[in-house]
């Protein structure tokens, strides 16, 4: 890849969590960030979610398809404005198959047609925004989690299905990076410690910051 010095290698990290480096080209990325500058600004705004015990996350985050909030989805963000949340597209889908497909390669071919993700989280990075140990353990489905990262590169720290602590393992997450867990691994608990600020390549369409889409299956139909 231009501009790296090594070339980063595909990796297991765990048991069904695979890092693949530059997945996503240039073009897939500008996409992307236009898309999620359009979500961001409704007709659920982008916000900094409220936890129950009155906490802030410190990063931003707008939903797409089903609207997330500390620990249940529904159709409306209720903590927010009320309305309803965009549709989740189905040209979102097609990628998160095409992402599955790439990750589980060497798998039955029927995995990346079977998974059918019918949410997005999108968060966004800035300043001092970090994301601590957590697992994503709200859908009723176990089908894989699905992460794109653009902007700013990122340290994703990735656990075990046990607990916050150790051992975990610390992988940078760059611009157009897929990282994908699932099976033994989709409810490790996982967070981003560090983000490098002034790391974005202004040709993706975001100047400064970095931006995480994850896609998930919700397991709830079409309630």
């Amino acid at each position: 890849m231009t501009g790296e010095l090594f070339v980063r290698e595909r990796s297991e990290v765990a048991p069904g969590a695979v890092h693949v480096p530059g997945w996503l080209d240039l073009a897939g990325q500008r996409r992307l960030v236009a898309a999620c500058r359009a979500w961001a600004t409704g007709p659920v705004p982008m916000r900094h979610t409220r936890l129950p015990r009155g906490g802030v996350m410190s990063v931003r985050t707008v939903c797409v398809g089903w609207h997330w909030q500390p620990y249940r989805y529904s159709r409306t963000a209720d903590d927010v404005n009320g309305a309803r949340v965009v549709d989740f597209p189905g040209w979102l889908a097609d990628l998160g198959r095409e992402a599955v497909a790439e990750a589980y390669r060497d798998g039955p071919v029927e995995w990346a047609a079977a998974y059918e993700p019918d949410t997005a989280l999108v968060n966004f990075y800035e300043g001092d925004a970090r994301m601590g140990m957590h697992q994503d353990k709200d859908e009723r489905s176990l089908a894989p989690v699905v992460s794109l990262s653009i902007g700013d590169t990122c340290v994703f720290r990735f656990g075990n299905t046990e607990h916050r602590n150790r051992p975990w393992t610390d992988v940078e997450l760059a611009s157009g990076d897929l990282f994908v867990f699932g099976g033994p691994s989709r409810l490790a608990y996982h967070g981003v410690p560090k983000v490098n600020a002034g790391t974005a390549d202004p040709a993706t369409g975001l100047r400064a910051g970095r931006l995480n889409i994850t896609l998930r299956t919700t397991g709830l139909g079409a309630r």
